[in-house]
């Protein structure tokens, strides 16, 4: 208890925390709105919203691991700062092309591509400053905090959201997650930390920084088992997101409405408040290795209500899915706390954003890949098809972690394996 308290004194974390607090309540804004703004305003079909799902993601694969040996080298408070700003500005365009009459889907792939850019800067800077902030006796509590407050701040607001969409056009609200990204880099601007940049005479050829972080990555087993199963998760779980808009909101479908997108992205946060509350008591109930475990298959399974939805009434189809949003963050949470705090308690500083670039080259350079096979699957064999093609696929991504030592690890190592 004591240290929850004194976790928010620590230097510039209030600030961080008050600003990610902000920013996520206008990432849920666009997190629903651009997927309406496709479907329903735009009348994007099936292959658009794989292109634009994997625009969204594309810069992980593609900036993924020079972003990290980069962010290595720079002042990381300052890359989130600037990756904020950008973000900002790509999000006020929509609004403005909106209103000047000449939005199409493809503008939204090209903003969804600056975004993308931005965010690969922003998270593999965010991942690796938590242990610069704060000691690591507090890097637990600072992560889950962070997670806590994110969550509650988006269990109103995709209701709220849903609501307004039905009176107020989508582009409109879209202004608000623009302002998001000012408070959060305006907050970062207030922060004080020890980091100083890379001295120019430690640095080697970036080829060479970037092959230092893939080589971590890759030699530590319980870091690559865990990468390996995010991966091939999130890749699957990108078929089945990419379609999920179109099954939601279409007529031929379950035509649920956008407040009822609304509804299941709240019931969702509220899975992610519990869970992120929940992860200290599960890893002193089962460990930390078990729970990473049963996070990932539990959360494998919970992804077949989705298509079962389809064979019941439609008015109560909103059911299974609700489960599927509550459980699926509740898990995610549970995972991501767990393993995103052992790699970084396990991490050598000096190679904190390589190892988290790796790892977000692996696990979110996935996302696009899914997002164009979803496009091409849903072109020929249909929307329904291929969202149980995502989910049983991806039930077998918990392998990986399953047949590691994982398994019956209670507590996860504290420094890396020599190699």
């Amino acid at each position: 208890m004591a240290k929850n308290a004194s976790v928010i004194k620590q230097p510039g974390f209030l600030s961080l925390w008050i600003g990610q607090s902000v920013s996520v309540v206008g990432s849920q804004i666009t997190g629903l709105a651009f997927p309406v703004l496709a479907v329903s305003y735009l009348h994007a079909n099936e292959f658009q919203m794989g292109l634009l799902n994997a625009a969204d993601t594309s810069a992980f694969l593609v900036f993924g691991l020079l972003a990290g040996a980069l962010v290595d080298r720079w002042i990381k408070r300052q890359v989130m700062l600037v990756a904020d700003l950008v973000r900002m500005l790509a999000v006020a365009v929509i609004p403005i092309l909106w209103m000047l009459g000449v939005l199409n889907v493809y503008h939204l792939m090209i903003v969804g591509a600056v975004i993308s850019v931005a965010t690969v800067f922003f998270d593999v800077s965010y991942q690796s400053y938590i242990p610069i902030l704060l000691p690591k006796e507090y890097i637990g509590i600072g992560n889950a905090r962070l997670e806590i407050s994110g969550q509650i701040s988006g269990i109103a607001g995709p209701g709220i959201v849903g609501a307004l969409l039905t009176f107020l056009k989508a582009p409109v609200l879209l202004v608000i997650d623009s302002v998001s990204f000012l408070v959060s880099a305006v907050s970062l601007w207030f922060i004080k930390d020890r980091e100083q940049p890379k001295p120019k005479t430690d640095r080697k050829p970036i080829v060479h920084e970037i092959g230092e972080g893939l080589k971590f990555v890759w030699n530590q087993k319980l870091i690559r088992a865990i990468s390996f199963t995010t991966s091939t998760s999130n890749m699957f779980g990108t078929v089945v997101g990419t379609m999920f808009a179109l099954y939601l909101l279409k007529p031929e479908f379950l035509n649920l409405g956008t407040a009822g997108f609304g509804i299941l992205m709240s019931i969702g946060s509220i899975g992610g408040l519990l869970g992120a509350t929940a992860t200290p008591k599960l890893i002193k109930l089962v460990g930390e290795g078990p729970l990473v475990v049963l996070s990932a298959l539990a959360s494998g399974l919970v992804q077949f209500f989705i298509p079962l939805a389809w064979y019941i009434p439609h008015q109560y189809s909103i059911i299974p899915l609700a489960a599927q949003s509550f459980f699926t963050s509740f898990l995610a949470l549970t995972y991501n706390i767990t393993q995103v705090t052992a790699r970084q308690r396990l991490c050598p500083e000096h190679l904190l954003g390589r190892m988290n670039a790796s790892i977000r080259f692996m696990v979110w350079g996935s996302m696009p890949i899914g997002a164009l096979i979803a496009g091409i699957l849903g072109t020929v064999f249909g929307v329904l098809s291929t969202i149980w093609i995502g989910v049983i696929l991806g039930l077998f991504s918990a392998c990986f972690v399953l047949f590691s030592p994982l398994r019956t690890m209670r507590k996860m190592p504290d420094k890396p394996e020599e190699y």
